[in-house]
């Protein structure tokens, strides 16, 4: 690589890190822990590339992104934040940064792409209106693979005319995920109408339906549901938009390319509603965001009742571990719950088990190894998973090391919890160096607690 680098950062281990691995790639560079400085940078005409952080002492670095693009014009930018949520996604696409990486990033990856960054011209900035401010209260948080490749794929397509087809079970986010890309689209002044099957029915259901849209979106709600007659009424209706047409979303719990092979789905309307399918996970697809999701509905609380409640650790581990049926919408429903019934400030695991007892009971997780199915062809599930959520892209560089991190920070955490926290014993379990495994809890930010064995 060659060309000089502008480094914002607030945390100096990843300021260091960057700067000797971009200095080793032939870069210059110039790193900085504030927003001001960086600016200040820019207007001088410093720097081929930007690479800087969201939270900053100073400022947001978001916010930034209009100012760098408006003096100088074609200097990309590539914005790492720990905040894992679908907004910093969009945001930092509707800002029109060259790319984005969630924290913790692959150091090899973000190389990739600050070289891939430094070589291509980018095209004019387009004109950046404002996401609205309750954008950040949508409950799309989630640092797993597949959240982060369903945010990406998000803020590709909310600006296109494709038709968009939401998969996912009940629960996991499907309408939130319509209702974003309307939101945060070109579109988002128009109307928003979501169309059940009753809505189709008659002479004039899908003419009302079109007047109600007015160029905005529609989104046909479970489409799976419709019977052959209303799926032949929005064949007829989707054939006949001319100008001005709506943007067409539609939701699906179930697999629509499996009922169109049964002959449950008509083959035409298949593909006029395919042109890009995501898939929201289920929560026993990213166990990792449950504690997440759990501290964002704790927190929303805290700001619209003032009430202060947090999961003990035992809770937080209860929580993590059952198989939420009902995904989003069922852990979004039990910490509203606890936030009322709660006694004290630290909810603990008997008051979680209190509200879960009336609830299904959990079940073994598709990651639990249940049902007698072998290692591999788990893994080779969840892989093909992720790969069909680039909906036939590549997903980004750098895939062996994700995945293997995936794998080795749960392995990791079991064995230590099995050892009772004991590293040799541990160390000696898995067959690595004990300074190995020294190494990757820091790297993966593990949490090591020693206990003693009951007798």
């Amino acid at each position: 690589m060659d060309g000089t680098v502008l480094v914002a950062d607030d945390d100096r281990t990843i300021r260091t890190v960057l700067t000797q691995a971009l200095t080793r790639a032939g870069c210059k560079v110039h790193a900085t822990s504030s927003l001001m400085t960086l600016m200040r940078w820019v207007e001088e005409g410093k720097g081929d590339l930007v690479i800087s952080d969201v939270i900053m002492p100073d400022g947001n670095g978001l916010d930034a992104l209009p100012r760098i693009a408006k003096m100088r014009p074609g200097l990309p930018v590539i914005v790492i934040s720990a905040q894992n949520t679908i907004m910093t996604a969009i945001q930092a696409a509707e800002a029109e940064a060259f790319d984005y990486l969630p924290k913790p990033f692959d150091l090899p990856d973000l190389m990739k792409r600050s070289s891939k960054a430094l070589e291509q011209k980018r095209r004019a900035p387009k004109v950046v209106v404002a996401p609205r401010d309750a954008g950040d209260d949508l409950p799309l948080v989630g640092r797993t693979p597949a959240m982060q490749a369903l945010y990406r794929l998000v803020a590709r397509v909310m600006n296109t005319d494709l038709a968009v087809l939401i998969t996912g079970e009940s629960g996991t986010g499907k309408s939130l995920i319509s209702r974003a890309i309307h939101d945060f689209s070109d579109r988002r002044t128009l109307p928003f109408v979501v169309a059940q099957s009753g809505d189709l029915q008659g002479v004039d259901g899908p003419s009302t339906l079109m007047s109600k849209a007015r160029g905005g979106s529609i989104v046909f709600d479970e489409v799976a549901d419709y019977d052959e007659d209303t799926q032949a009424r929005v064949v007829r209706m989707l054939d006949l938009m001319g100008d001005n047409a709506p943007r067409i979303m539609s939701t699906s719990q179930s697999d629509l390319a499996a009922r169109m092979e049964a002959g449950q789905f008509r083959q035409d309307l298949f593909y006029r509603l395919g042109g890009v399918t995501l898939h929201v996970p289920s929560l026993r697809e990213r166990v990792d965001d449950i504690p997440l999701l759990a501290e964002h509905f704790l927190a929303r609380g805290e700001r619209d009742l003032g009430t202060i409640r947090r999961l003990s650790p035992d809770a937080t581990e209860l929580v993590r571990a059952y198989s939420w049926p009902g995904n989003v919408r069922q852990l979004e429903n039990t910490l509203r719950r606890l936030l009322v019934t709660a006694s004290e400030s630290e909810i603990s695991r008997a008051e979680v088990e209190q509200v879960l007892g009336n609830q299904p009971s959990p079940e073994p997780r598709a990651d639990g190894g249940g049902g007698g199915e072998k290692l591999s062809a788990s893994v080779a599930r969840h892989l093909k998973r992720y790969f069909d959520l680039h909906g036939g892209q590549l997903p980004p560089p750098g895939v062996y090391q994700r995945i293997l991190r995936e794998m080795e920070l749960p392995l990791i955490e079991i064995a230590l919890d099995a050892t009772a926290g004991n590293q040799a014993k541990c160390a000696d379990l898995l067959g690595i160096n004990r300074n190995t495994l020294r190494k990757k809890i820091t790297d993966l930010d593990i949490r090591v607690t020693r206990r003693r064995k009951l007798m």
